[in-house]
């Protein structure tokens, strides 16, 4: 992951497209692929795959930019959030169980 990560900063860099790369400009790109992904799905639940993993990457892709921008550490915040899910969700509460976790008795 480690090399992945390398490649996507170094496609940046030897473009110069980092002086674009905002956090707002990323995150609205963020946002612009998400609904590109979700394009994919518009009409029901059958998808064509090869679509949906291109955007899913842009996605990650873009992620993985906005948080180099930002100097946050993408496994650190990855595994914190995880971390704080495990405890909002505990596993006797959540399995099964699609209510968010304010709605657990």
């Amino acid at each position: 992951m480690e090399e992945l990560i390398k490649s996507i900063l170094l496609f940046r860099e030897e473009r110069d497209w980092g002086q674009f790369h905002t956090p707002e400009n990323l995150a609205k790109s963020i946002v612009i692929e998400a609904a590109e992904l979700l394009e994919n799905f518009q009409w029901g639940p059958a998808c064509d795959q090869e679509k949906v993993a291109e955007e899913l990457a842009d996605v990650i892709i873009y992620c993985i930019l906005l948080s180099d921008c930002l100097k946050l550490d993408f496994y650190k915040i990855i595994e914190n959030k995880l971390k704080e899910n495990c405890k909002k969700y505990p596993i006797e509460k959540s399995k099964g169980n699609s209510k968010k976790y304010t709605e657990f008795e």
